[in-house]
């Protein structure tokens, strides 16, 4: 049976109250807090937004359940560096074209064990064969690689130590991180999808932590757990405005402090970024959806028997929804370590960034893209304030008892479990009262 509700003038009214509940949620956080905050909540609900979009895509239209998000949106952080980051000259001297060298190598030992996997009989020989080839490959891979990692991780390894990235503007990041993930989509998909449903779930769970892996030990390419930080900003920096006299003397026309204005006018600009990605990534997304395409899409979701009976290819528009949706998620991946201005591999925990989606696409509405959004913007509001506003009230509840009293302590410790409360009970609600979601299919 289809999850899809029926069209009414009530359901239509529901997106634009609830979005603009979520508005006045982020107004009143910039007037009782700061603007600083607000915005700062608005850009990184803006992100994981497209990071619940994305999902969407995979999940809302075809089905396909991907518990490795974490390491898609890590792959869009590394497109960042290897793209914007400016080269070490002195490490590609020490050992860049031996790295090259080797990564060449196995790329054609691989495709060699292809070829013979595809040309040779089936056979003990085949086996024997391509088991030689690949054992003999990795020695010889070792042997190049080894010695240029040495070399290029002995290179000033306090500030540097890795071999940086192409110095192009960082906007060309973005695209480029949501082509990792899509690549990284590509070798999971022609191997996982087809089979049941679960082992593409143990597929993408598996890649991501040898994603974050990689992030943390391949030193010479990301730096490690020591982090790559400086990265260029699309956006002018806030010492640079300080220092014009121009935006200083705006300013203070207007009887603003140009310290505080300058926040706010970096945050703003990062905020008009993000709108013009997000609108951009809704409107295709909505188009998908609604064309014969996105119809073929469904009708795959809702019973893979039928489709294929119809001559559909199930397992090759997969593998389409799969790329799809991991590109998306990589752009915010590229466009959250942009926003960040480092890339910290070690801050990469599957909560945060694997099911704190999920409950994004859940609460917003599976198979709506409006529904993605907002669950994007108010799952973020919630997962950052609801732990200061519990300390409030526990503050308020025991202000009788007094600081030092052993229940005040032990609740005031205890404070920063309010978040994953607060999630629960919201998702147990809106699974209650709204089995599809805020903002259902229709």
């Amino acid at each position: 049976m289809s999850s899809r509700v029926q069209d009414t003038p009530t359901s239509r009214l529901r997106g634009p109250l609830l979005f603009a509940a979520v508005a006045l949620l982020i107004l009143l956080t910039g007037l009782t807090s700061s603007w600083n905050a607000a915005l700062s909540l608005l850009n990184m609900g803006l992100i994981s937004a497209i990071m619940a979009l994305g999902v969407n895509v995979q999940w809302g239209y075809a089905g396909l359940f991907n518990v490795g998000i974490m390491g898609f949106i890590a792959l869009g952080g590394l497109g960042v560096v290897l793209t914007a980051m400016p080269p070490v000259p002195e490490a590609w001297a020490a050992g860049g074209g031996r790295v090259i060298a080797a990564l060449a190598l196995a790329a054609a030992v691989i495709a060699t064990a292809v070829l013979l996997w595809k040309r040779m009989a089936k056979g003990r020989a085949r086996g024997l064969a391509i088991a030689a080839l690949l054992i003999l490959g990795f020695f010889a891979f070792r042997a190049v690689f080894d010695p240029a990692v040495a070399a290029i991780e002995a290179v000033n390894p306090a500030a540097t130590g890795y071999l940086g990235g192409l110095g192009l503007p960082v906007l060309f990041s973005w695209p480029v991180g949501g082509l990792l993930a899509a690549g990284a989509a590509w070798a999971i998909g022609k191997t996982a999808l087809g089979l049941r449903e679960d082992y593409l779930a143990i597929a993408t769970l598996g890649i991501s932590e040898i994603v974050i892996a990689m992030l943390k030990n391949e030193d010479w390419m990301t730096r490690g757990v020591k982090n790559v930080i400086g990265l260029p900003r699309p956006v002018p920096y806030e010492i640079d405005l300080q220092q014009s006299q121009w935006f200083v003397g705006q300013m203070q026309a207007i009887g603003a402090d140009p310290v505080t204005a300058s926040a706010i006018t970096v945050k703003l600009a990062y905020a008009a970024l993000f709108i013009v990605v997000l609108g951009i990534v809704l409107w295709g997304a909505e188009l998908a959806l609604k064309s014969p395409w996105g119809r073929m899409m469904r009708a795959i979701r809702d019973n893979e028997v039928a489709a294929e009976a119809m001559g559909k290819n199930v397992k090759g528009r997969h593998l389409e929804i799969f790329i799809i949706g991991s590109a998306i998620v990589g752009i915010a991946g590229a466009m959250m370590t942009t926003l960040d201005g480092q890339l910290t591999p070690s801050t990469y925990q599957p909560l945060r960034y694997t099911f704190l989606v999920w409950i994004m696409v859940i609460l917003g509405g599976s198979g709506n893209n409006w529904g993605a959004v907002l669950g994007g913007l108010l799952v973020w509001f919630l997962w950052v304030q609801v732990e200061p506003i519990g300390g409030w009230l526990i503050s308020a509840l025991t202000s009788g008892l007094g600081q030092d009293h052993s229940i005040t302590s032990a609740l005031q410790e205890r404070v920063a479990y309010t978040r994953l409360m607060t999630m629960g009970i919201v998702l147990l609600l809106v699974l209650r009262f709204s089995p599809r979601g805020l903002l259902p299919e229709r």
